[in-house]
């Protein structure tokens, strides 16, 4: 029996490599093709489907996933390829010289028709009660390829929902086995807690030995709920905890919301990507019943006030440098199980929403003559890893939780809908005073770069450094993986880096162990900061993936404009947060600032994961089956 490379040692980063056979490599020779008896130029490095895609003939998929996934397991993309006795999937079949496909003959439909029919014969089929339904890419194929009889009948998983964390639900009932999830885990975030367990149909894409995501090195970033095309992955969903509370006339229920949501809920409502919906998102809000409603973007300048100073603290002591932002909970898990050294380089501050529930439940609450235990905070946040820190031990402030329930964007949009609010119909509003007024730089935390330049903004400000007047840093925007920049703080050069989709921090994070030197680093857990986290709006279109990342810029964009818009755009020059620190926390990195908005991590220690050799990352993993515990 095969098994999965897979050791109780520390993991190490996976090979980075498509499930599936390697990817066709580019050359910029062209040939000559047809499809149907159309003659076309593409690429020599191109495979059928994608050749199709780009020449204005769509073919259904599932499991494909451009550089990613290239595993043909679907077969939905089967074409007919003359000269070739049997259909072909698209997705694996290289074009050559003079190659005639056919894509859509009548026996290229009854295929695709019996390939669906048969993912279904199988499937959980509870669509109207699904989390997915009307957005599930399974239901519209069976719609678009004519399988909606159901006249095959097989053999159901009859297996509950795993539901063990606080982040990630997995229905084994709805697994297509695509495997998609385990190429956005291993080969985009470069995790692979994911791997093929069993044979045949007892087949299931799970952590080693069916462990809960919970058990395992998984970062809780939710990337893999986004790349399913099904209900399989979804959020733990805390709606109904939410609505209990809010109907409770003895908890005073305050909601905060991240500046990504501000950018990104609309969608859920059919406006435009990046449509700024601040004042009636701070609208919905009350109206669904929340006591106060704040907006998360205030805690952001607070912790831009933290860092800073926590910042040029360790300029002036020599260390440890760098210091690496602490924001993205995806990120810090990441750094307790892959680089448990590095932990003291991480920011003490906690995370925007964290420092926001801390100071609700002991500045607000003081204010207001309120109970700290008779006040709950929710946090509507763009992630599902913020539902695995809301439920950290060490977020606590004098022995009560900061944060007490986190949902998502699509959470949010479907409580919303539960009691028919339209939010582009609504008026605009105002979030709640003093915790809702944000400065332009708290907006940018929402995408890559954008802690890190509302840092130096404050930083340069605060030391009168060379730039003291800058204000943009397009040199940390944009889509790079990783990005470099210096400035001059207190007569130093500073050197920063910003990277985002945790592969790329973790080969940033490799050059530190060879001995590179940088100052300051940021780093999100997801490609393109929290404006693509995994709570967002599910926006799949397997035909036309390049949207994926269109859609997180002009989420970004949205955020640029928000910043822009605004005449206080540096953090310190909030009066709010000013008037917080005369108030009540004396000055940043004071006693009482540390308190309550500081925290500590340590290391999780070794878990299942992969052996590395980056000189030697070359052979395939051998990808076998497991014995399993499911039955």
């Amino acid at each position: 029996m095969t098994t999965n490379r897979q050791t109780e040692g520390p993991h190490t980063l996976p090979r980075e490599r498509p499930i599936g056979k390697p990817p066709l490599e580019k050359t910029g020779d062209l040939v000559n093709i047809f499809i149907n008896d159309e003659p076309v130029k593409v690429d020599k490095g191109t495979n059928v489907l994608e050749a199709c895609r780009e020449n204005g003939y769509e073919i259904p998929s599932l499991c494909y996933l451009k550089d990613l996934n290239t595993a043909g397991s679907c077969r939905v993309c089967v074409v007919e390829i003359e000269g070739s006795r049997n259909l072909q999937a698209a997705c694996v079949y290289p074009v050559t010289e003079g190659l005639r496909v056919h894509t859509n003959t009548p026996r290229v439909r009854r295929a695709r028709r019996r390939v669906v029919e048969l993912l279904l014969s199988e499937h959980n089929r509870e669509c109207t009660t699904c989390a997915r339904n009307l957005n599930c890419e399974l239901q519209t194929l069976a719609n678009k390829v004519g399988a909606r009889d159901g006249k095959l009948t097989g053999q159901h998983r009859h297996v509950p929902p795993v539901v063990k964390n606080p982040f990630i639900v997995r229905d084994y009932s709805k697994c297509i086995k695509c495997r998609r999830c385990e190429a956005i885990c291993k080969n985009k975030q470069g995790i692979g807690v994911y791997s093929p367990l069993y044979r045949g149909y007892d087949t299931v894409i799970a952590p080693a030995f069916q462990r809960d995501l919970g058990d395992v090195a998984c970062i809780a970033c939710g990337q893999c709920v986004l790349a399913c095309p099904t209900a399989s992955l979804t959020e733990r969903s805390y709606i109904d905890e939410v609505w209990k509370v809010i109907e409770d006339p003895s908890k005073h229920v305050v909601v905060q919301t991240a500046p990504a949501i501000q950018v990104s809920i609309g969608e859920e409502f059919n406006l435009p990507v990046g449509t700024v919906v601040s004042e009636k998102l701070a609208a919905g809000l009350r109206r669904m019943g929340f006591d106060s409603v704040f907006s998360t973007d205030f805690a952001a300048d607070l912790t831009i006030m933290e860092e800073g100073h926590e910042l040029l603290e360790r300029l002036d002591k020599g260390g440890p440098l760098p210091l690496i932002s602490s924001c993205s909970p995806g990120w810090i898990k990441l750094c307790e199980h892959f680089y448990p050294e590095y932990i003291d380089n991480i920011s003490t501050c906690k995370s925007p929403m964290e420092m926001f529930g801390a100071l609700a439940k002991t500045y607000y609450a003081e204010q207001q003559g309120i109970d700290p235990k008779d006040m709950v905070v929710v946090g509507v946040m763009p992630c599902t890893a913020k539902k695995f820190e809301a439920a950290r031990p060490e977020m606590e402030t004098y022995g009560i939780r900061d944060v007490d329930y986190v949902i998502t964007t699509r959470e949010l949009a479907k409580m919303l809908k539960q009691i028919d609010i339209d939010l582009k119909k609504l008026p605009d509003e105002n979030f709640d005073q003093p915790l809702g007024l944000s400065s332009g730089a708290a907006n940018l935390f929402a995408t890559s770069g954008g802690v890190m330049e509302a840092a130096i903004r404050t930083a340069l400000a605060l030391t009168e450094g060379k730039e003291m007047g800058r204000l943009e840093f397009k040199e940390l925007r944009g889509t790079e993986g990783v990005k470099e920049a210096e400035v001059e703080l207190k007569g130093k050069t500073v050197r920063l880096a910003v990277a985002h989709g945790t592969r790329n921090a973790r080969k940033l994070m490799e050059r530190l162990k060879k001995g590179e030197k940088f100052d300051f680093i940021e780093i999100m857990a997801c490609a393109g900061g929290c404006v693509g986290g995994g709570g967002q709006p599910i926006t799949n279109d397997p035909e036309k993936p390049e949207l994926t990342m269109e859609h997180r810029s002009n989420r970004a964009k949205g955020l640029f404009a928000l910043d822009l818009g605004k005449k206080m755009r540096r953090s310190h020059e909030n009066p709010a947060v000013i008037q917080v620190y005369k108030d009540y926390l004396g000055k940043p990195m004071s006693k009482k600032a540390k308190e309550i908005l500081h925290t500590k991590y340590t290391a999780r220690g070794p878990l299942p994961g992969f052996d590395f050799e980056p000189e030697k990352d070359k052979e395939d993993i051998p990808v076998g089956n497991l014995p399993g515990l499911l039955h």
